[in-house]
């Protein structure tokens, strides 16, 4: 049996983590029999439900988020570890804080893997380091590029690590036909035996 992936999305703030799960989310139901389970591990009031609200209600999302907003605390921390480690299924989603401290730590030590997203290279060092001082090995490393028109598509590199490109994560729009997210996702699925392996080519259209 293969065991489930307990994915922990990575990265600093602003940078798309939430859509680009969301997006998944929707690429991997798409593609697959296979359903998602999001955590969300950040007080920041920004459940799964808010990619949907906001995609039809920005205000009542907006709303929502501000009263579900809560605050960082270490019996905070120590309950979201808990769900991360308890949690069934064979693919999780963990929506993480963006600073790699040791209230993400805790979070994330259960986790089977990280999903690094970031507008630059240089940004990823700190979860690299991170991802070494807490032992759980990174996945992917996404470039989040906001302004782009495309997507890389990417690959799995030699390490073994799927790097790409996704561009234009943007609360309330559609994402989960984006080049990048159906590669990452048939990658996810492959790793998880459902037979859709990942796009090898790092042109755009994922050829």
């Amino acid at each position: 049996m293969v065991p489930p992936l307990k994915i922990v999305l990575c990265g600093p703030p602003r940078s798309g983590k939430s859509c680009l799960r969301q997006a998944l989310k929707e690429a991997i139901r798409r593609a697959s029999t296979v359903y998602p389970y999001v955590l969300n591990a950040n007080p920041d009031g920004q459940g799964s439900w808010f990619q949907e609200t906001s995609s039809v209600n920005p205000e009542l999302a907006a709303a929502l988020k501000k009263e579900n907003k809560r605050t960082w605390s270490p019996e905070r921390a120590t309950l979201y570890a808990s769900w991360v480690r308890s949690v069934e299924g064979p693919l999780t989603f963990v929506d993480s804080g963006g600073i790699p401290d040791e209230i993400t730590e805790e979070i994330a030590r259960p986790a089977s893997h990280l999903l690094l997203l970031a507008p630059t290279v240089e940004q990823f060092d700190p979860w690299r380091d991170f991802s070494r001082r807490i032992g759980v090995p990174v996945f992917a490393e996404i470039l989040s590029h906001y302004h782009a028109t495309d997507d890389d598509a990417g690959a799995l590199d030699e390490d073994s690590i799927y790097r790409g490109i996704v561009h234009h994560l943007e609360r309330g729009e559609v994402a989960h036909e984006r080049p990048l997210v159906k590669a990452l996702a048939g990658h996810i699925l492959n790793r998880l035996e459902f037979g859709v392996g990942p796009s090898r080519g790092r042109g755009s259209d994922g050829s």
